[in-house]
């Protein structure tokens, strides 16, 4: 790919993960998020695989200090720059980019929702651990942490279908943009396009 077509292909990855990262701000169902989505996005359609790591989660990060010092800043008693457990929420992120970097090699329906039911396993093991291992609300022992995974059960289907729907809307916006825009393609991808169009 040449500079201009990565650069514009960059941009628009990188506005549609901005674009869900605001998503956050907007009222939603508990653990109804773009997280999953995000990092599957990322990992799936950045050339340079180390941006799929670095920008979304500086994009989760600016969108949690909004929403802990505009939005839920009353029950906070000074500036939060990373609450309770978000090192382990962005590390969750770091494995399910991981993940995908291998399972969406090839962007596929079937492949595309294995990742996504990946994505929430991961995220509510890795999630639900931290609070148990950073909040207090839980003892320190096997027993509290079984409390800890019991008592995110519930959130979990949410986590799902936020990460389904996520990304679904990313992959499908991207991948409808890659029909119309042959300069956002890359060359594997012009190739895929080419291919396809012969066969018909």
């Amino acid at each position: 790919m040449n500079k201009n077509k990565i650069t514009l292909r960059f941009g628009v990855v990188t506005l549609l993960i901005l674009l869900a990262a605001i998503t956050r701000l907007l009222p939603h169902p508990p653990n109804f998020a773009p997280i999953g989505g995000m990092a599957l996005f990322g990992a799936a359609y950045y050339t340079r695989k180390w941006w799929a790591y670095l920008i979304p989660i500086v994009a989760m990060w600016i969108s949690d200090l909004i929403l802990n010092n505009v939005v839920y800043a009353q029950y906070f008693d000074k500036f939060v720059w990373f609450y309770s457990g978000s090192l382990f929420t962005y590390g969750s992120f770091a494995l399910i980019v991981l993940m995908a970097s291998f399972s969406l090699r090839k962007v596929r329906v079937p492949q595309l929702l294995f990742s996504a039911l990946g994505a929430s396993i991961i995220f509510f093991v890795v999630s639900n651990f931290g609070v148990w291992f950073s909040s207090g609300m839980y003892p320190k022992d096997s027993g509290g942490l079984i409390a800890c995974y019991t008592a995110g059960i519930p959130f979990f289907k949410n986590t799902v279908m936020g990460d389904l729907v996520y990304s679904a809307a990313m992959f499908g916006i991207f991948e409808a943009s890659l029909s119309i825009f042959p300069s956002l393609r890359t060359r594997k991808e012009s190739f895929a396009y080419a291919r396809k169009f012969l066969e018909r």
